[in-house]
């Protein structure tokens, strides 16, 4: 089983879903076995057999215990199936043993999850943090994973591939890629921060779509913007980040970003080779989180992704890292309810009453435009909701300085004084920092309406 090919698309694949006290008890068994069966179909597999499993204990040497292994050999003897997939983190150990004692190829979750990326990410950059992970996560298995080395994997992907025969030279080989591929992503987010400050200088708010995969993000994304963007009924359908235009109540202007969705358990490895991609949420205006949710794991998906969230440092210092004022601010965030139209009568009744009593919320269905516009309503109030009024005074020739604040905030009146303009305007207070970065001046903002000075 050292060709690739043994285990490529359409392989049949057994999938385990084990289940111990501690883990992830606050998510329905069901959904977990459906979303393990949706990330093996992501990668083209059948699935043929299902087994979940509630372990007592967790085995050292195996995980599962010896009755439960017996039980799943009936459905890869005789050439029945070509590999199991264990939705659970194995250790190397573990991997090779179950190997062993099954006969056949054997993934875990985060395997599985690094096959999917490696499979669909598009860009130069994706293809790179993707392979970064992949031999991040592969450094340590070059001894786990036959009883000979001369059958071992190796090589790029887990489903198979060639390997190397002498694991110092595997591991010599893996730092030396993995140092190459860290300087070219250096060089990547230095270019991202150029073309991040440059956007910055755009007068256009941006806002970053997040959620659980599959929650409906790119779906919400072509409605707003009608692009085209690949929206399926699939788990990680969007990996790659997509910047679109679109316009909002009172707002002429603004850019919507999609990013990569988030799963639970999401490997460490991913998630700290797509951490430069994922910093930009940080510097979005607004975080527009997308929930499914008339799933049953709804608020599990949610605490999720608000994790991966407080990782990333978007609801302010992390870690017991003090604040201060240098501390960047949270970014404000909104929640969108999508797919409620795959609600019953009763669920959509008490879902509806739910939103109503927030004032963060949107109730929507993306596929068919219901709520949309209340959505996009809500947006537009939630970037207008801090701004503030100042007086700024501009010469005539800042003709750039008054084009910007023209189209980044709203110019309330304008009023020819001596060599230049008396601009009152409305202003967010990120734009106002902006603004004062650009064309710094000495002169005074005035008070808010109806408030006291800054």
């Amino acid at each position: 089983m050292t060709d690739r090919e043994e285990v490529s698309r359409g392989a049949a694949a057994v999938l385990v879903v084990p289940e111990w006290r501690g883990q992830r008890l606050s998510r329905d068994l069901d959904a977990r076995v459906e979303e393990a069966r949706g990330l093996a179909v992501a990668i083209g597999l059948n699935v043929v057999a299902v087994h979940p499993l509630r372990l007592r204990q967790t085995r050292a040497a195996t995980l599962l215990g010896v009755g439960q292994i017996e039980a799943i050999k009936p459905d890869v003897g005789e050439g029945a199936a070509q590999l199991v997939i264990v939705d659970a983190a194995l250790t190397a150990i573990q991997q090779r043993n179950l190997e062993t004692e099954l006969g056949v190829k054997v993934i875990d979750r985060t395997g599985l999850i690094l096959e999917i990326f490696g499979e669909r990410a598009a860009t130069a950059e994706g293809r790179l943090q993707v392979e970064l992970a992949h031999l991040d996560y592969q450094a340590g298995r070059l001894v786990r994973s036959w009883t000979h080395l001369e059958r071992q994997r190796g090589g790029f992907g887990f489903l198979g591939g060639p390997g190397e025969t002498q694991i110092e030279a595997d591991r010599r080989m893996i730092r030396n890629r993995m140092a190459r591929i860290r300087k070219q992503l250096d060089d990547a987010r230095r270019t991202r921060n150029l073309q991040r400050a440059k956007r910055q200088r755009a007068p256009w708010p941006v806002i970053a779509l997040v959620g659980y995969t599959n929650a409906g993000k790119s779906t919400f994304f072509n409605r707003l913007t009608g692009s085209d963007v690949m929206a399926e009924d699939m788990l990680f359908a969007t990996l790659d980040p997509t910047m679109r235009e679109i316009r909002l109540p009172g707002i002429d202007k603004a850019i919507l970003s999609d990013t990569v969705g988030f799963v639970s358990d999401l490997p460490t490895e991913l998630v700290a080779a797509f951490r430069a991609t994922l910093e930009e949420v940080t510097t979005a205006d607004l975080i527009v989180h997308v929930r499914d949710i008339v799933h049953p794991d709804s608020d599990a998906q949610y605490a999720d992704v608000a994790a991966i969230l407080d990782s990333l440092g978007v609801n302010g210092p992390q870690n017991g890292e003090g604040g201060g004022e240098d501390a960047p601010d949270p970014v404000p965030q909104i929640e969108i309810w999508n797919k409620i139209d795959t609600a019953d009568p009763e669920r959509r009744v008490a879902i509806e009453e739910m939103a109503s009593r927030r004032s963060d919320v949107a109730v929507i269905s993306a596929v068919n435009g219901e709520g949309v516009e209340a959505a996009r309503t809500l947006m537009a109030s939630q970037l207008t909701s801090r701004h503030q009024v100042l007086r700024i005074f501009l010469r005539f020739d800042q003709g750039e300085a008054m084009a910007w604040l023209h189209a980044r905030g709203e110019v309330l009146s304008d009023v020819a004084e001596g060599e230049g303009h008396m601009l009152t305007v409305r202003l967010d207070p990120a734009d106002r920092a902006r603004f004062e970065r650009l064309w710094p001046t000495d002169q005074g903002e005035c008070p808010r309406e109806g408030g006291d000075p800054e």
